[in-house]
């Protein structure tokens, strides 16, 4: 019993009383200095992104945030302590009592203002307000992340140890402790990249591409000749796959266009290879390419080149737009270069994406410049998303756009697009990040709301014309590793409307915000973060200038494109 006593108290009891000393959990042990940053980084993390969130995943999001905060905390202390050649110290209970009372009142500040916030930003982009309670879930999730996250780093440290004494036996203690040290490095390094990153990649892959092997009810083969998968055509329906068939399997057929435009007209064609159509990127585009010239896409008066986004998804409401702006004249050619979400394959997929893009257009063009000048379509390019980025792989830059093409339409290009970059990093001075105007907009333009005049509105825009959509709030343009520790200047200038004005800047905070912000993307109405459904009408409108279109026509069309609930 006297072991678990106070120390003064093995002697004399403190008025009569003895009391049990009862020492903190290992798991629950934690440094004064890292606890600090801790709370700092936690109370921080509450600070508005870019998009709503729900109680448990700000909770998630503060958990991380507080471990990152924990870490820079200790390393902080450690290096004062090595320059300083000061020994580590104790820290007394007042120091401790003061962490309590202040990170307490921190903490409950924090929660209620990022609740204002975030009701704030649901304001802005119409989204319901969960139940209070709800957000009540985040302090509670924050903490179970934290020291899950922390006892899975002491666990390394553990390792680090035991290693360290392992090797001391057999070799000199400074050799020993950097050998120990780079070899913990080096195995999480490969555990996190190699079995953890790369195994969960790989099986979200497998599982994705389980499910391309099905088809979603009411998508039947097509009967006509027109499209890839139907009668005759060289792409077998079995190899589309799940987003492939949706796409030859849909859409607006004649009656469609001919009760909107109220004039006669044709059947669209359209055409696909899958991933499993082809072995590579090079093979599924010229498959796709003898299968447009079988259908005879090349005799219509629009040919449109899409780059897919990860999981061959082909925006059905931007092609459908497509179609009935060009009353259905019109051919519509992509393939599959991945199984993944669009918000995953942005942080994998580039590389197949830039290969299928490239691969896809030089095909097309190869065949389309072929062709004699006066019997060439319209040749048009979409991308959204990480499409694109594959769509602008295709090109040198503004000229080549406008040389080899008659309109390009990307929408929500992410950060690293190089072209994207060109235009943003170079435009005009005085305009803003968030809609800038390259070279007085003669070429390449960019629009927040494609539906209102696009700046420069007053300028002359050429017959090839290049036209970037893009939201303020959406993350994929705006996620960088540069928003580590450089502001960008889409928070230096004035932000669009949808981002809050009380979003600010920190080093790593905004970082692990915005990346934070990517999985959330698509859950918001359409004209914020990454949906873009509405906006495809007046971005092929802008481009293709159809004879006798009106603002009637584009908002009918709207209604008529707009998802069910």
């Amino acid at each position: 019993m006297e072991r678990l006593l106070p120390r003064d108290a093995r002697s004399v009891p403190a008025r009569g009383a003895w009391r049990v000393s009862r020492p903190t959990p290992r798991w629950l042990h934690c440094t004064l200095s890292g606890s600090w940053v801790a709370l700092a980084f936690a109370c921080l993390s509450f600070t508005p992104s870019l998009l709503p969130r729900s109680g448990f995943f700000q909770g998630f999001v503060s958990g991380i945030s507080a471990v990152i905060g924990y870490g820079l905390g200790v390393l902080g202390a450690w290096l004062w302590r090595e320059f300083a050649n000061r020994p580590p110290k104790t820290p007394r209970p007042r120091a401790w009592q003061a962490l309590f009372v202040m990170g307490s009142a921190a903490l409950v500040g924090a929660l209620l203002l990022g609740w204002h916030w975030q009701r704030s930003i649901r304001e802005r982009m119409g989204v319901p307000h969960p139940d209070s309670a709800d957000y009540l879930l985040a302090p509670f999730v924050a903490a179970a992340v934290f020291f899950v996250l922390l006892n899975a780093g002491r666990g390394l440290r553990a390792v680090y140890r035991r290693l360290d004494a392992l090797l001391s036996r057999h070799i000199g203690p400074r050799a020993a402790r950097a050998t120990s040290g780079l070899a913990v490095v080096v195995l999480t390094a490969l555990v996190a990249s190699g079995l953890l990153w790369d195994g969960l990649i790989a099986m979200a892959d497998r599982t994705l591409a389980v499910q391309d092997t099905t088809t979603e009810e009411g998508v039947v083969p097509p009967r006509g000749a027109l499209r890839s998968g139907g009668p005759g055509s060289l792409v077998a329906w079995e190899s589309l796959g799940r987003e492939g068939r949706n796409f030859v399997g849909r859409g607006p057929t004649v009656d469609d266009l001919s009760a909107f435009s109220g004039t006669a007209a044709k059947e669209p064609i359209r055409v696909y290879a899958g991933y499993a159509s082809a072995p590579d990127a090079e093979a599924r585009a010229e498959l796709a390419v003898k299968d447009l010239e079988r259908a005879g896409g090349f005799e219509r008066a629009h040919l449109l080149v899409v780059t897919t986004t990860g999981s061959g998804w082909v925006v059905p409401e931007a092609v459908a737009a497509f179609e009935y702006v060009t009353g259905g004249d019109s051919a519509i050619v992509a393939t599959q270069y991945s199984h993944l979400w669009s918000w995953l394959s942005v942080l994998v997929d580039q590389e197949r994406a830039r290969d299928a893009g490239r691969a896809l257009f030089d095909a097309v063009y190869e065949r389309w410049s072929s062709l004699p000048a006066g019997q060439r379509p319209k040749l048009l390019v979409f991308g959204e998303s990480l499409g694109s980025y594959g769509g602008e792989t295709a090109f040198s830059g503004e000229r080549d756009l406008a040389n080899r093409t008659d309109g390009v339409l990307f929408v929500g290009p992410p950060n690293f697009n190089t072209l994207y970059r060109e235009f943003t990093d170079h435009r005009d001075s005085g305009s803003p990040e968030v809609e800038p105007i390259y070279r007085q907009g003669r070429i390449v333009r960019f629009s927040r709301r494609p539906g209102v005049d696009i700046p420069p509105a007053s300028a002359p825009w050429g017959d090839s014309r290049v036209l970037y959509l893009l939201h303020p709030s959406d993350p994929i343009i705006w996620w960088s590793p540069a928003l580590l520790l450089r502001r960008p200047d889409w928070l230096r200038e004035p932000r669009g409307d949808d981002v809050l004005g009380q979003m600010v800047w920190l080093p790593f905070v905004t970082f692990w915000q915005v990346t934070a912000d990517l999985p959330l993307g698509m859950a918001v109405p359409p004209g914020y973060g990454h949906v873009y459904t509405g906006e495809h009408v007046d971005g092929w409108v802008a481009l293709l200038r159809p004879e006798g279109w009106t603002e009637q026509k584009s908002a009918r069309l709207r209604e008529l494109l707009k998802p069910a609930p």
